[in-house]
């Protein structure tokens, strides 16, 4: 079992004949995704030879999804183009559309990110994010496949890296699905959403929760712990030594006041009964505790 990637997910790349689209188009593949093919309209009709695998190349997703039975986009669109590539997704009404692209203007992405919430058919993950990866099973966007092992851990973070390494500290434990859903001021998927999969899917024991500076986001999902979530949370804040009102790595994470602290969020978490580790190491090691314990 797993959230939203299943070894059933048949994924296309928007933006696949392009260089990241086709170097990670490559790793997907070499993990286990069901890819069956890309968009490009400029190349449509034509194919491309990934290590010995051919793939069709079509001019729009509405004809990926009849042609190939697609039910995930990943997108590797440069940031002025992503805007309509995501609409386009929308439009076609795939289930899920995973948005790689950074450097979005944030009108852009609050523009499709509210009509895909208008459309209610897509679910947008992203952008500015690693993607997903239901590990053994599926593969959707830049997460490296082979640091860590299937289990019953499921993930949400801000942060990519951080991503990488509590898939990679808790390895021999493994994971469910670990979603990366980015840190620009907007976000399709949240950290909410992410807790009330996790919560619902009956192979994920225990959920690791990492976030970082600015916004309400951790506060919000700390609330949301308090009154849905039963299964145990352990999480993380990154940006302790932040400098107030200084952009810190993503475009969402500034701290104003005491708004947006990763005091303050690790506070609301604590105060819900989430543990919260002060590195990403003791993070790790908390988790693992719960899962050996219980």
């Amino acid at each position: 079992m797993a959230i939203w990637l299943t070894k059933d997910s048949k994924v296309v790349v928007q933006g696949m004949t392009g260089s990241e689209g086709s170097k990670h188009t490559r790793r997907m593949l070499a993990s286990g995704t069901q890819l069956v093919g890309g968009v490009n309209p400029r190349k449509a009709g034509t194919s491309v030879d990934v290590d010995g695998t051919s793939l069709p190349v079509f001019g729009g997703v509405a004809e990926a999804m009849k042609e190939t039975g697609a039910d995930v986009s990943v997108v590797f669109v440069p940031p002025a183009f992503t805007k309509d590539a995501v609409v386009e997704a929308v439009d076609a009404q795939i289930p899920l559309c995973v948005v790689i692209t950074e450097g979005i203007p944030v009108h852009d992405t609050a523009a499709f990110y509210q009509y895909a919430v208008n459309a209610d058919t897509t679910r947008i993950i992203g952008p500015n994010c690693p993607g997903l990866i239901s590990p053994g099973l599926s593969n959707a966007g830049i997460i490296p496949a082979d640091i860590t092992s299937s289990g019953r851990i499921g993930l949400v973070s801000k942060s990519g890296t951080l991503t990488y390494q509590m898939m990679y500290e808790l390895r021999d434990i493994g994971f469910s699905t670990c979603v990366g859903i980015g840190g620009d001021p907007v976000i399709g998927t949240t950290h909410i959403d992410c807790l009330e999969a996790f919560e619902a899917d009956p192979d994920t024991d225990a959920i690791v929760m990492i976030g970082e500076i600015g916004g309400d986001a951790e506060e919000r999902a700390a609330a949301y712990i308090s009154e849905h979530v039963t299964k145990p949370v352990v999480g993380y804040v990154a940006g302790f030594t932040a400098p107030e009102g200084k952009t810190m790595g993503h475009a969402g994470a500034i701290v104003s006041g005491s708004s947006g602290t990763a005091a303050a969020k690790q506070e609301a978490l604590e105060a819900v009964g989430v543990r919260v580790g002060k590195t990403p190491s003791e993070t790790a090691r908390l988790m693992r505790e719960l899962m050996t314990s219980a």
